[in-house]
């Protein structure tokens, strides 16, 4: 450990004991929000625009998302997004190819943005069954023993 080493030790302990914040993340944060026309949009977009740490911001009129990168909280954006008085949650779709089936009931939204369905938490509807397994690769290209009429 040299001396430049040495330096960047005692610069890292210095800084760290001054401040007791946490650096945030940068992230980037999605959020649905109902907006019907240009003038919507651009009051949600200059609204999420004045958040502290902002250093994107892109806002969707056909998807109804509004999508913050930057060092910004989560929670933050929502509250900022709802307080321009448009109804605002943070955004539940997926791609529908992360989804084991996407059109079950409880993940099929028929209000989605294409390519995308409700995210879920569930277990049971992301997993295949044994049964359903074995009739998804009964005719699947991959196995050597499948059924030869297709």
């Amino acid at each position: 450990m040299g001396v430049a080493g040495t330096l960047e030790y005692f610069s890292d302990l210095l800084s760290s004991s001054k401040k007791g914040k946490k650096k945030k993340q940068m992230q980037t944060v999605s959020v649905k929000v109902r907006m019907d026309c240009e003038g919507c949009q651009l009051k949600v977009k200059n609204a999420l625009s004045s958040l502290k740490g902002v250093k994107s911001v892109d806002v969707d009129l056909k998807q109804q998302k509004a999508t913050v990168t930057g060092f910004v909280d989560p929670k933050k954006v929502l509250k900022k997004a709802q307080s321009t008085g448009k109804k605002a949650e943070p955004w539940p779709y997926v791609p529908y190819n992360l989804i084991a089936h996407p059109y079950a009931a409880q993940v099929y939204d028929k209000k989605a943005p294409p390519g995308y369905v409700r995210a879920t938490e569930e277990t049971a509807i992301a997993t295949l069954s044994t049964v359903e397994e074995q009739y998804t690769t009964m005719f699947s290209d991959e196995n050597p023993n499948a059924c030869s009429i297709m």
